[in-house]
């Protein structure tokens, strides 16, 4: 795109992570004109680089990328089963466990690298582009302005180009400038806390149970995946969460230090820990828009909800919302009616809330109090979790959560 360019276009994606490619490959095929703006290069997308994260896909889930050509462009091997989920307290070796059996399933659902994720999407769009031909992704330029009215959408970016579309959908992250732009704020929840993300592999089998550990002075997470290719050991994605200040030294530790100080972490309970990958930090704050919609204007992906991970919900809701606001449009556009209409966004904005907002409070009253280390912080989350193991409905409705099946 050279500086003087105009282009018009039905519906306008800010961002070209997955959500954003997920949310136009969605729309493709059904008579809208959609452009993708991302301000890294093109290479970037088409061969991302590993960034430590698994993401914990539900069935529902699963089930979007198949009919989005994306999960098919997924290596059978980097498919994971997440079979059950154990949430533990302090030393105690006691667990609340959420079983398969549960929800009806063989698994809970699937532990997906995120990079692979967003190769797959990006192809699955590269595909959409050349079959139907109504998308165009522009790359390595940046908005610089937005605005909407009762007409359309306006975008300038720092190249020079404009945009103008019917439809602007922010699906820039969590902290998104578009969002920010448009005039919508955001509750943050800024815990203090970072989380370091690893490969690792390990002499204890993990049985496809992820494992969600809070212990006092850290919280510790295990994503199984499936063994190392190149050895078959046991492999998962681990993560260590600790305030700011202490994540640093960690990260600069050399490899084999840094796998007996994770072996130490985890009590010896996954036996000798190896690092065969990178390691990879991310600030551990939840945000929650003010508004999910304004004229003109929707958000998806975390600039929707940016979920605490302790859930493992975040990219689920992403494509929730894809999903939700995807159907709405392409219902529209086929009545003929406006596709940002009014009506329309808000009636997705009280659908997509009534999906996530619940969910987003109850983690954040569980990540207080299970970081909590107090004395009867901790008395009440020994408690609370004996309990919830033995209220077999309560484990029910989290393993349907977690499957994404109610």
């Amino acid at each position: 795109m050279n500086a003087l360019s105009h282009t018009e276009s039905d519906v306008i994606i800010i961002g070209a992570g997955p959500a954003g490619l997920c949310f136009a490959r969605a729309l493709s095929g059904q008579g809208l004109r959609i452009t993708v703006l991302e301000q890294v290069k093109q290479d970037q997308l088409s061969n991302p680089a590993f960034d430590g994260r698994e993401i914990a896909l539900t069935q529902h889930s699963a089930k979007l990328l198949r009919d989005l050509d994306i999960w098919n462009r997924i290596d059978a091997h980097a498919l994971s089963p997440l079979r059950d989920a154990k949430v533990l307290n302090g030393p105690n070796p006691f667990s609340m466990t959420i079983s398969h059996s549960l929800s009806g399933q063989s698994e809970l659902g699937w532990l997906v690298s995120n990079h692979l994720i967003r190769k797959a999407a990006y192809e699955s769009v590269q595909a959409a582009i050349t079959q139907a031909q109504d998308i165009d992704l522009l790359c390595g330029d940046k908005v610089s302005s937005l605005h909407t009215d009762d007409q359309g959408a306006h975008i300038t970016l720092s190249s020079g180009a404009t945009l103008a579309g019917k439809l602007v959908v922010a699906a820039d992250s969590r902290f998104s400038e578009s969002r920010r732009a448009i005039g919508i704020g955001a509750d943050m929840n800024d815990f203090g806390k970072t989380m370091l993300v690893c490969c690792m592999t390990h002499e204890e089998p993990h049985h496809h149970a992820a494992w969600e550990w809070f212990d006092y002075g850290q919280t510790l997470a295990l994503l199984p995946m499936n063994p190392d290719p190149a050895t078959q050991e046991y492999r998962s994605s681990v993560v260590l969460t600790l305030p700011n200040t202490e994540i640093a030294p960690i990260l600069q530790m050399p490899a084999e230090d840094f796998g007996l100080a994770m072996q130490q972490r985890f009590a010896g309970r996954l036996g000798r820990m190896t690092l065969i990958s990178t390691r990879h930090s991310y600030p551990l704050v939840g945000v929650y828009p003010h508004r999910l919609v304004a004229k003109r204007f929707a958000t998806v992906g975390d600039a929707a909800v940016g979920m605490h991970p302790v859930t493992a919900h975040g990219f689920n809701f992403g494509l929730l919302g894809v999903e939700t606001l995807s159907n709405a449009i392409h219902a529209a556009h086929a009545q003929g009616r406006d596709i940002a209409s009014a009506p329309l966004l808000a009636q997705f904005e009280k659908t997509h809330r009534r999906a996530t907002r619940p969910l987003y409070l109850a983690t954040q009253l569980v990540s207080s109090l299970y970081t909590n280390d107090s004395t009867p912080a901790r008395f009440l989350r020994d408690a609370a979790l004996r309990l919830g193991e033995a209220v077999m409905p309560f484990k029910r409705a989290i393993a349907a959560s977690l499957s994404g099946t109610k």
